[in-house]
């Protein structure tokens, strides 16, 4: 049992050391998935967990057969311990910027599945620009909900973020950055799929069993799902083509992400004329941010209207 002692003294390179490999194990949800990213034994990696324990006087984790758990404590130091790493780096950001030399971080948190909408290639020509101006900036990117994004520009543990641009928070600046085009979409296997258009009728759609996003949305998208049963909820993109793809529900999905499963006659579209919207999207800063080089230089990037062209 760990003897509560509290935290004393200065905070020195060895605890530093023992904070990021607690950080790493969190997020990779126990010793075993951290040791390839640690690229330490697992045998070390408990040490180090002991050790950081004995420092800070708290158990942090619970670790056996029954698998990895943070205790009450653990969630709470590993809050504080993104903060600090954060600060860390927005220090170190900040001196580099003295020599107007590119080095440090750019952390990035970005909705998911963005990727595929190739037709649209600014963030990626963006971070490609980074790098070559300069090679020894680190890029570390986060696939987040929206809603986890803005909380983490705010708190600043992401530099910043990429999300659906409908709701402006006070203390964030937006970048305008391009329009997203969605469907509603059915499966291969349900009772609409083989129907032409001109066979379906907005009452045959307003029965049917949706999917409904659990996190806020467009008013457009909104409305358009409120003429429909809402029989399950995804939280991202994925769900919701797992879903479409069991042939009992529909959903919306971006034209870009479905398109690999229209190609394969896997989903197709409903009624597109009507049952269509766009989503815009933003990058997202925070107001109060310290001047840092390295988030200068890629939002120089993104302002680029030439970043936005595919290669």
């Amino acid at each position: 049992m760990v003897k509560r002692t509290g935290f004393s003294g200065q905070i020195g390179d060895t605890d530093i050391r023992l904070l990021r490999i607690f950080r790493v194990v969190v997020e990779n949800g126990g010793f075993s998935s951290a040791e390839i990213e640690l690229n330490i034994s697992i045998s070390a990696i408990s040490i180090a967990i002991n050790d950081l324990e004995k420092r800070l006087g708290m158990k942090l984790c619970q670790r056996g057969r029954a698998g990895f758990s943070l205790t009450d404590e653990g969630v709470e130091v590993y809050q504080a311990v993104l903060l600090l790493l954060a600060s860390l780096e927005n220090f170190k950001t900040q001196v580099n910027s003295i020599s107007a030399h590119l080095k440090g971080e750019l952390n990035i948190g970005v909705t998911d599945n963005l990727v595929t909408m190739s037709n649209h290639m600014r963030v990626t020509n963006s971070l490609s620009g980074l790098k070559q101006q300069g090679p020894e900036v680190r890029i570390n990117i986060r696939m987040m909900p929206p809603s986890e994004i803005e909380k983490s520009v705010l708190d600043g543990r992401l530099h910043i973020g990429v999300i659906p641009d409908f709701r402006h928070l006070a203390g964030l600046e937006f970048i305008d950055l391009y329009d997203e085009d969605s469907l509603l979409y059915c499966g291969h296997k349900h009772e609409l799929f083989a129907r032409d258009d001109n066979q379906l009728c907005e009452a045959d759609i307003h029965r049917l069993d949706a999917v409904f996003p659990a996190a806020a949305v467009p008013l457009e998208k909104k409305s358009l799902l409120q003429i429909m049963n809402p029989a399950a909820t995804a939280t991202d993109r994925e769900g919701a083509a797992f879903l479409i793809l069991s042939g009992q529900y529909v959903a919306f999905l971006p034209i870009h992400y479905a398109a690999r499963w229209v190609e394969k006659e896997k989903m197709r579209a409903l009624l597109p004329e009507r049952y269509n919207f766009k989503t815009r999207y933003a990058a997202i800063t925070r107001k109060s941010a310290r001047p840092n080089l390295v988030l200068q230089t890629f939002i120089k990037e993104l302002n680029r209207p030439e970043n936005d062209l595919t290669e």
